[in-house]
């Protein structure tokens, strides 16, 4: 696949990187030489200097026989352009926009994207996507991230496996003997920063961090086999009032209008502004790092802390303050993955990543087959990929244990509505769903087990 990537900065150089590992023939642009450079140095793609927007530049880096542009430059105009250009005058098949102004995504303005008008195919909104991973947090207590899968019907959750987890140290095999009505499937492992694929064999050990599938259902079952039996929250503070803290306010009040919110603003007009636009949430204008204002807010008897500014170390010690003060846990927005490896043993409880985000909703895109869903982990390292089983795959009338793919788990079935937590002898039938966790080494071999068979034609 032929890919142009627009803008060279930390997500369009994670995708570039992603792709190029992949043998993909990608081109990446930006008006920054520092940026270009770097994207030289490191990875095994054409980079050039110039305006993505502009029709000479697209041109030269090979738009007339594109498969896919993606614009994820810092401006949202330039990526509106860049594709439009590339509908209108190269009629590359697919375009990807990264939008952060939430008005152009009032539902009254939709059909400015269409094929008509801008020729926009997928529009991301990173701010958006972070307010959802927020609240999917807030819904299962104690787990450190949370995707949705088949509709809803399925949960991915990862876990930290803590010393009084009452399944630690009990090879996998076990735990449906052990523990009948646990409906999980342990499909991950990160252990000492290393992502493992279990084997029946393997069990977990305090450290560990630990993803399974389990029917959407059980989850609050799930949970406290792992020691998690903390009640949802009834009050949290968010810090930080620009687009995703306001925006996290909003959908409390819309799905969670129980929950008690208190918004931390420290620029003046701007807590006024949101101040407008919340009906229930207590707008506070402050620094989120004075205790004064945590006390305010009343951290102490508050459940979690939402610290979601602009500032990566802000929101770290926003946390840690929070928590000092009494505080039960812990959200923190980290744009920069490097604080990634410190967070959890400062006693950080959730990370959400902008940049992960973005990238898994990308590569749902550009991976082949009948994908349906996609969800990067561990800065691509592994992910989880939800497709569709054609009549013609090699999946199908096949029973899991004949999956004979290294580093790959079938962690769930969805057949209609029923999800299947799938053994051994369970057999894989056309139009289910499947939920697979795949190491990066094995994500295309999964791509071709989920596509139609050479003998089909």
């Amino acid at each position: 696949m032929k890919v142009i990537v627009c803008g060279a900065g930390q997500v369009g150089f994670n995708i570039a990187r992603q792709l190029a590992a992949e043998q993909n023939d990608v081109t990446v642009i930006d008006t920054s030489p520092e940026l270009i450079a770097r994207v030289n140095e490191a990875l095994d793609v054409q980079a050039m200097v110039g305006y993505a927007s502009h029709p000479d530049v697209l041109e030269r880096a090979g738009a007339r026989d594109t498969d896919m542009v993606v614009a994820v430059t810092y401006a949202d105009e330039i990526n509106m352009i860049a594709c439009q250009v590339a509908h209108a005058i190269f009629n590359v098949p697919t375009k990807i926009a990264r939008i952060r102004a939430q008005t152009y995504l009032y539902p009254e303005w939709q059909k400015l994207f269409g094929s008509d008008r801008l020729g926009i195919d997928v529009v991301i909104s990173p701010e958006i996507a972070v307010a959802r991973a927020v609240i999917r947090r807030i819904e299962v207590p104690g787990a450190s991230d949370v995707a949705s899968f088949a509709d809803g019907l399925v949960r991915v959750i990862s876990v930290f496996i803590a010393e009084h987890c009452p399944i630690r140290d009990t090879p996998l095999r076990q735990l449906t003997e052990l523990f009948p009505d646990l409906h999980i499937r342990v499909m991950g492992i990160i252990r000492a920063g290393e992502t493992l694929v279990p084997s029946p064999e393997d069990t977990m050990v305090a450290g560990d961090e630990v993803y399974f599938a389990v029917d959407a259902a059980h989850v609050t079952r799930a949970m406290a086999s792992f020691g998690y039996e903390e009640r949802e929250a009834r009050s949290v503070v968010i810090g930080g009032g620009g687009n995703i803290g306001l925006l996290i306010a909003k959908q409390f009040e819309a799905e969670h209008p129980n929950v008690r919110v208190k918004l931390i603003e420290f620029k003046k007009a701007r807590a006024e502004e949101i101040a407008d636009q919340l009906a229930n949430a207590t707008v506070i204008n402050g620094d989120v790092l004075d205790r004064a204002i945590l006390e305010e807010a009343g951290i102490k008897d508050t459940e979690a802390i939402i610290a979601v500014t602009d500032d990566d170390q802000v929101n770290i010690l926003a946390s840690l303050i929070a928590k000092r003060e009494g505080c039960q846990s812990a959200i923190t927005l980290i744009n920069e993955l490097s604080y990634s490896p410190l967070i959890h043993s400062l006693g950080i409880d959730v990370v959400v990543n902008p940049r992960a985000s973005t990238v898994s909703t990308i590569l749902q895109f550009i991976r082949r087959g009948r994908i349906r869903r996609l969800y990067s982990l561990a800065d691509g390292v592994a992910e989880i990929i939800e497709g569709e089983v054609l009549p013609t795959s090699n999946l199908a009338g096949t029973a899991v244990r004949e999956n004979k793919l290294p580093h790959v788990v079938i962690g769930a079935l969805v057949r209609g509505e029923d999800v299947i937590i799938p053994k051994g002898d369970t057999v894989i039938q056309p139009s289910d769903k499947v939920i697979v966790f795949a190491l990066k080494d094995v994500v295309k071999k999964v791509e071709r087990m989920l596509s139609v068979r050479p003998d089909s034609f």
